[in-house]
């Protein structure tokens, strides 16, 4: 095998893998698309898959500039899941401190009163207040004990 074979072997190669993936491409954008009714979508599909060069040029020409559009529109969704996966798992929010100072400092400036103080730091530190004149349960009267 000459050089020259290997050279055009390795051409026929990656244009059989640009095809493949602009074929990918092509059928998660029909899916992708919210617009396109689900006959529409069958249609592209079978349009795709029996006339497979034709059906590209028509898709690429006829949806080409929507395309993109989806597809920014998709990896601007994931981004923003995957940041609000990150402050959630970080923690990014207010921290019980913070909560506790916030609590304090509207006591201080006469904002709340004692009592919704003390309700709203039992809130924020997961303890439950009974209600005035309620018998406390039995959880709330091991945590006296202790």
């Amino acid at each position: 095998m000459t050089l020259w074979n290997i050279l055009v072997s390795i051409f026929w190669f990656m244009l059989l893998f640009a095809w493949i993936w602009l074929l990918i491409v092509i059928l998660s954008d029909i899916f992708r698309d919210h617009q396109l009714s689900g006959w529409a979508k069958a249609l592209w599909t079978l349009f795709i898959i029996i006339i497979p060069w034709l059906g590209a040029l028509v898709y690429l020409i006829a949806r080409g500039p929507s395309m993109n559009e989806r597809a920014l529109a998709q990896a601007k969704a994931n981004d923003q899941a995957f940041r609000q996966y990150v402050q959630q798992a970080a923690g990014a929010g207010t921290s019980t401190a913070d909560e506790l100072g916030k609590l304090a400092d509207l006591r201080d400036r006469g904002s709340i009163s004692q009592q919704d103080y003390e309700q709203a730091k039992a809130k924020v530190l997961g303890h439950q207040q009974p209600a005035a004149g309620a018998p406390p349960t039995d959880q709330q009267a091991a945590q006296t004990r202790t």
